[in-house]
């Protein structure tokens, strides 16, 4: 498994996981029958879990996506867009 994502995004990914946790942690000992807490903390769970192994399937999937975008537009004779000034 190749890291797909940097440091600082890592960290961030870390620090909002365990914030939504905690959150959704002491929400749901308030009202213990809502079940979107649960929802909210195997979210948190795998955010934090992505900033400690540095790899994000999303982000995977996403990078795929594109490669096969860029192979298909070398392929084909695809007409170069210029960008156009507005002023």
């Amino acid at each position: 498994m190749k890291q797909n994502i940097g440091v600082i995004n890592a960290m961030i990914r870390i620090t909002f996981g365990f914030t939504m946790l905690a959150w959704a942690t002491a929400s749901l000992s308030r009202k213990p029958w809502r079940e979107s807490y649960i929802w909210v903390i195997m979210l948190a769970a795998m955010k934090i879990a992505e900033g400690i192994v540095r790899f994000c399937p999303v982000m995977a999937l996403f990078e795929r996506y594109q490669c096969q975008c860029d192979h298909n537009d070398q392929n084909e004779k695809a007409i170069p867009i210029e960008p156009v000034n507005p002023s």
